[in-house]
């Protein structure tokens, strides 16, 4: 591999690793306070990204400016994560919390094939794309290698600030402190004043918009066709398993590990990218079941 290949390897990785991260850090994020691994977290990517191309594709139509591109981007995640989130977490899942783990399985499931067929209702089996903020921001150069602006700077940038945004949120806001005094234990926490219930749906909804951000920022540069949701929940459950159930920290890092690693295969062995990610999940979970992280910091938020 030469100079530039690794390098694009590289950029590659970065880019496709902070939209993974995203989206595993609102599954981890939930699983770490509920205790519920949402198997539907791929179908609020899918929605992300439909509805953000639907609203980059009517500014188009309306002749607005592709400087404001990023706020429909963003504005899709919070409607998308606000919306489906709420109703899930209300109408489904409190009435499974305190169900076994195999009957949550299965029930959000459910939810993940109604999901997808209401998402071929809404928009069909034609792809969407919708590139105009990449185009508006063009391309920079770094050392010698052409590439785009918002994979190189947009999509690491908000992912950073996402990842140190929660982190501050949780330890210096009050309402932080009380999702990481319920994640530890909810009835001691309950028994203490703190509305677990009015938690649980905060975190929910957080988390599902965090879900819905990183199909909206896939949108610019990705072709958005159904079964991507399925795609995404795959792989982001592949980065919660190797970094340790509701380990944030520990999420960052396996995105990155598993987003080089599976950009390295595309230019390397391109027959191995699909398989890369689960072979570097078995191999630690075959020495390490807790994930990368111990048990006790995987428990923590």
């Amino acid at each position: 591999m030469n100079q530039e290949l690794f390098l694009l390897a590289v950029l590659d990785g970065i880019s496709y690793a902070a939209l993974l991260f995203l989206v595993a850090l609102g599954m981890t994020l939930v699983f770490g306070v509920m205790r519920i691994l949402n198997m539907a977290h791929g179908s609020l990517y899918a929605f992300g990204g439909y509805f953000a191309a639907t609203l980059g594709l009517w500014a188009v139509a309306k002749g607005l400016s592709p400087a404001w591109s990023f706020l429909w981007l963003v504005l899709a995640a919070l409607v998308i994560g606000a919306v489906l989130g709420t109703v899930m977490e209300v109408l489904l899942l409190r009435r499974i919390y305190h169900k076994e783990q195999i009957l949550q399985l299965l029930v959000t499931f459910a939810a993940f094939m109604i999901f997808e067929d209401l998402q071929r209702m809404i928009w069909g089996a034609q792809p969407y794309f919708v590139s105009d903020i990449v185009n508006y921001l063009g391309v920079a150069e770094v050392l010698g290698i052409t590439y785009t602006r918002y994979q190189l700077m947009v999509l690491p940038g908000v992912a950073l600030v996402v990842f140190f945004g929660l982190r501050w949120f949780l330890k210096s806001s009050r309402t932080g402190r009380q999702i990481v005094a319920v994640a530890h234990n909810r009835e001691v926490a309950t028994a203490m004043g703190i509305d677990a219930k009015r938690i649980c749906l905060l975190t929910f909804v957080a988390g599902s918009m965090l879900g819905a951000l990183g199909g909206a920022l896939a949108s610019p540069t990705t072709s958005l066709v159904p079964g991507i949701g399925a795609e995404m929940i795959v792989l982001s459950f592949a980065v919660v398993a190797t970094a340790g159930l509701g380990q944030i920290e520990g999420t960052l890092v396996t995105a990155l590990l598993i987003g080089l690693a599976r950009s390295f295969a595309v230019y390397l062995q391109p027959e191995m990218e699909v398989l890369v990610p689960y072979l570097i999940m078995v191999a630690v979970l075959l020495f390490r079941p807790q994930g990368l992280f111990s048990v006790a910091q995987a428990r923590r938020v």
